[in-house]
């Protein structure tokens, strides 16, 4: 992957992180997926959603750091979610749904924990954001890959991730790409 980088990460249902995320000019490639938990095997998306693995939804990135930075990319993934919120994100609540981070190496973990310091004065509430290492990590089923672009119009996305990809449009317009 020459220069390449990849960070995993969760703020509530992948979906809408993934719709973020995506938009932004140097990131190559997403994956919904999840991580985080301790149950045997690869888990499905109806066992995560028990809360009973303990996975997260996350979203594996492989970005270009030429491109875009890590600090840039954890800072709009940190303001594009709540971050206050133990194991929640709006209606969805549980374990699965926990704001973190995952990194491969102990720069990302420093990138991390600067950028949650920084991002503490945008909140009143402190930050519960997970950082741990990155575990073993499951792609999630075919469908859940590029949710949003393919699924615009369902109520869940228009309700939810459209307002998020707006506000992204409006707070971060430098670091967009043309639309996808």
């Amino acid at each position: 992957m020459d220069n390449r980088e990849l960070i995993t990460f969760g703020g509530g249902c992948f979906w809408c992180v993934e719709a973020v995320i995506q938009r932004l000019k140097g990131v190559e490639t997403i994956e919904s997926g999840y991580t985080g938990g301790n149950a045997p095997g690869k888990p499905t998306y109806r066992e995560v959603c028990s809360g009973l693995t303990g996975h997260a939804e996350v979203i594996q990135v492989t970005f270009d750091p030429t491109v875009i930075s890590l600090k840039q990319l954890l800072t709009v993934f940190m303001t594009s979610h709540d971050p206050t919120t133990l194991n929640r994100q709006g209606a969805d609540v549980g374990t699965q749904y926990r704001s973190v981070v995952y990194f491969r190496n102990e720069e990302q973990q420093k990138i991390t924990d600067e950028v949650i310091k920084e991002a503490q004065s945008f909140y009143d509430d402190p930050i519960v954001t997970e950082v741990s290492p990155l575990g073993e990590y499951y792609s999630a089923e075919d469908y859940h890959q590029n949710y949003y672009n393919n699924n615009s119009s369902a109520g869940y996305c228009s309700a939810v991730i459209t307002p998020k990809v707006n506000k992204l449009r409006t707070k971060y317009a430098s670091l967009l790409k043309d639309e996808i």
